[in-house]
């Protein structure tokens, strides 16, 4: 199994990465392969042009890496109910696996995190990516994880998960992405 990680924001250390990253970790611990596209790596696309000739060497990156994948994990903070600019230019450009065997997400489970100063918010950007992931033909993991940043410390200072309840969340996510039986 090979899954890809895409998520987080410009600021180091962000929620949204570090969880994603958590969930890719279980993923290994499950045997899985992983790979990870970063805030700073997403802010490496330009924006979105479907139009396009040709595609800079971190868009080919990231459409070719996702067209290999088994099972994705998005994760992003939640700004104003919905994901980040930078989260949704990068699922925009998924659009060039729209002609593949595999279109999409097809096939594919993803597991989706978000991140939110604020319950509403949190909840209502994971609803607003569990449609996205729907309209490309995926099929969103049943477990969703959305934190209240302003009111839960998850993370210790190494960036490690200390809340035991966010660590089965992270768990559960990385097994229906992988498909693996608990």
């Amino acid at each position: 199994m090979f899954v890809v990680g895409i998520g987080g924001t410009l600021r180091p250390g962000s929620s949204s990465e570090l969880l994603v990253r958590a969930v890719l970790d279980r993923c290994t611990v499950h045997g899985a392969e992983t790979a990870m596209f970063d805030g700073p790596t997403l802010a490496k696309l330009p924006h979105f042009d479907p139009a396009a000739q040709s595609r800079n060497e971190t868009e080919q990156l990231l459409v070719d890496t996702v067209r290999q994948a088994d099972g994705i994990v998005i994760g992003s903070p939640g700004y104003h109910g919905g994901a980040s600019g930078l989260v949704k230019n990068a699922i925009d450009l998924l659009e060039d696996l729209r002609d593949d065997s595999r279109p999409y997400f097809d096939g594919r489970a993803v597991g989706l995190i978000v991140s939110a100063a604020g319950w509403q918010a949190g909840g209502v950007t994971l609803c607003a990516l569990r449609s996205i992931i729907h309209a490309m033909r995926g099929w969103p993991t049943p477990t969703g994880i959305a934190i209240n940043s302003a009111a839960q410390r998850p993370f210790g200072a190494d960036g490690g998960i200390v809340d035991p309840a966010i660590a089965e969340l992270v768990d559960a996510q990385a097994r229906q992405v992988l498909r693996v039986e608990q």
